[in-house]
C-alpha cells in the first residue's frame, strides 16, 4: 500500500539512535517501531513489507542472473551429449579390446639392445646411387640369379622372368591366375629364392606352391617339393629360401613357418612363434627330412663353401645362425652374427669371399625400434591385431634399406644404405655380378643396380 493514502510520514523521518542493526533489540521501542505501530502493523508484517518494497539494483550480471536457469539446463544437456557421444565411440573400441580375439599368440622374447650405427655400420647414403631397372615393368623381384649375363628372377604375379638387356622374357609361370590380389596369391603362387644348379637349370622356392627345378631355355617346371606337404608332422606353409650343393644332389631350403603364410608376415614376425625349420631335399631318394628346428622366421639361406654348414638368417631375432648339415656337427647349430642393426633376409656370396646380407628395416641406435619396444610386450601386439590390417601396419614401420657385406666371425667389412628407402626400398637380396650389385625387392616395382667399382674408388 502507498505511505501517503494511509497519512502516514516518511520511514525517512524515524531514525533508529543505532546504526548496528545486532544492537537494535537491545534498546527500548524508538521511531522505527512507533513508526510500524502508526500504521497498525506489529513489525513481523513490518519486515514483510520492507522486503517487498526493496528496491532492485540494476547490474551488468542481471541478464546472467536472469537466465542462470537456463544456462544450468543447457550445461547438463550439453554434458549428456557429449557423454553419449564418447559411450557411442568408445562402445566399439571396448567390444574390440575385450571380446574379439587376437588372430596371433606372440611369445615374449628379448633382443639385446641394438649396437651403435659407428664404424662399419655408419649411416650413409651409398645405395642412393643405385640405378632403377625395369622400373613399372616387374613387381617384387624377391630374388635374383644369373646365368652367363642373363638374369632370372621370380614375381609377385607368380612368374618367373628373363632380364636381357631392356627386355622382359616369361620363362615359366609356376602357379594359375588370376593373380594381384592377397586372396589369389596362395593359387598364383609367390616365387622367393632362386638359384642356379650345376646342370644351368633353375631351382625356384615359391611360398605356397613348393620346390620347383625349372629348365630356363623351354620353360618346364618340375615340382620337387610340394607346398602341402607334411613334414614331420608339420605343413611346409610358408617356404621361403633355398640353396644347392655343386653337385645337386642336395637342397636345403627354410620353412619360415607352418602357422603363418606368406601374405601374412607381418603376423609371423609379430607373432615371433619359434615354428620355423631348415629342411633337406635329397634329388636322388627324393626324401624331405628336417635339419633344424624351432627357428623365429629362418628366412635367407647360403651354403658354406665346405658344403657342411649353411648360413640362415633368423629375421625375428635381428641375427644369422650357422647351422650344420653334415660331418661330424650336423644337427648342431651355432651363431655367425648375433644383434645385427636391422632384421636380415636373403644371404648370398660376394667376390671378395664374404657374404651380402640385405636388411629392409633396421634397429636404429640411437633411436627407436618399434619391434625391439613389442618384443617383451605381447599384449600391446595382440590389440594391434585387433586394431589394424597388415598394410596399416606397414605404414608404421619406417623404411630404411641396408645392405651389408660380412666375413667370417660375422665381421662388417662395408656397409651401403639408403635411410627412408628413396631409391632403394624394401631390399630382400643383394647379388653380386660382374662388379655389380643387383638389388631385389619384395614388393618394390624394379630391380637396383649399384655399381661397386664406383663405390671401391668412393
Amino acid at each position: 500500500m502507498e505511505l501517503q493514502s494511509a497519512g502516514l510520514p516518511p520511514l525517512s523521518r524515524f531514525k533508529a539512535p543505532h546504526s548496528n542493526p545486532f544492537q537494535l533489540q537491545n534498546h527500548r521501542p524508538g521511531p522505527v517501531r512507533a513508526w510500524f505501530s502508526a500504521a497498525g502493523m506489529n513489525e513481523a508484517e513490518g519486515l514483510r513489507f520492507r522486503r517487498l518494497r526493496r528496491p532492485q539494483v540494476i547490474t551488468d550480471d542481471l541478464p546472467e542472473h536472469r537466465h542462470k536457469g537456463t544456462g544450468t539446463y543447457s550445461g547438463k544437456v550439453f554434458q549428456v551429449t557429449l557423454l553419449s557421444l564418447a559411450a557411442v565411440l568408445l562402445l566399439p573400441l571396448l567390444v574390440v579390446i575385450f571380446i574379439l580375439e587376437s588372430p596371433i599368440r606372440p611369445e615374449a622374447f628379448s633382443l639385446k639392445e641394438p649396437p651403435v650405427m659407428t664404424g662399419c655400420w655408419e649411416p650413409n647414403l651409398k645405395l642412393r646411387e643405385a640405378q632403377r631397372l625395369f622400373e613399372d615393368q616387374i613387381i617384387g623381384p624377391e630374388s635374383i640369379a644369373n646365368i652367363g649375363d642373363v638374369l632370372y628372377s621370380g614375381t609377385a604375379d607368380g612368374k618367373i622372368v628373363k632380364l636381357i638387356g631392356r627386355r622382359i622374357h616369361v620363362v615359366a609361370r609356376l602357379g594359375k591366375p588370376p593373380c594381384g590380389s592377397r586372396e589369389q596369391e596362395s593359387t598364383c603362387g609367390r616365387p622367393l629364392g632362386i638359384r642356379v644348379g650345376p646342370n644351368r637349370t633353375l631351382f625356384v622356392a615359391d611360398a605356397y606352391l613348393g620346390v620347383f627345378e625349372v629348365n630356363p631355355t623351354t620353360g618346364e617346371a618340375t615340382q620337387l617339393v610340394s607346398g602341402s606337404q607334411v613334414v614331420a608332422g608339420r605343413k611346409l606353409s610358408f617356404i621361403n629360401d633355398l640353396a644347392v650343393t655343386q653337385d645337386g644332389k642336395k637342397l636345403y631350403f627354410t620353412a619360415s613357418s607352418s602357422r603363418w603364410q606368406r601374405r601374412d608376415y607381418m603376423q609371423l614376425i609379430m607373432e615371433a612363434t619359434a615354428d620355423g625349420r631348415v629342411l633337406e631335399y635329397d634329388t636322388e631318394s627324393r626324401e624331405v627330412s628336417v635339419v633344424m628346428e624351432n627357428l623365429r622366421f629362418p628366412n635367407g639361406i647360403q651354403l658354406l663353401p665346405d658344403e657342411e654348414s649353411v648360413l640362415v638368417a633368423e629375421t625375428t631375432m635381428a641375427r644369422i645362425r650357422r647351422v650344420h648339415v653334415a660331418g661330424l656337427n650336423k644337427g648342431g647349430m651355432d651363431t655367425f652374427i648375433e644383434n645385427l642393426p636391422g632384421f636380415p633376409d636373403n644371404i648370398r656370396p660376394s667376390s671378395s669371399g664374404g657374404y651380402w646380407v640385405a636388411m629392409s628395416a633396421v634397429r636404429p641406435n640411437p633411436g627407436f625400434s618399434m619391434l625391439d619396444f613389442l618384443s617383451q610386450r605381447p599384449w600391446i601386439k595382440k590389440l594391434i591385431f585387433k586394431l589394424f590390417s597388415q598394410d596399416v601396419m606397414m605404414k608404421f614401420v619406417p623404411r630404411y634399406s641396408l645392405v651389408a657385406e660380412l666375413h667370417d666371425g660375422g665381421i662388417c667389412t662395408r656397409s651401403f644404405h639408403d635411410p627412408n628407402g628413396l631409391v632403394v626400398a624394401y631390399v630382400s637380396e643383394a647379388h653380386e655380378h660382374d662388379g655389380s650389385l643387383y638389388l631385389g625387392s619384395f614388393r618394390s616395382p624394379y630391380i637396383g643396380k649399384l655399381d661397386l667399382r664406383e663405390q671401391n674408388l668412393a
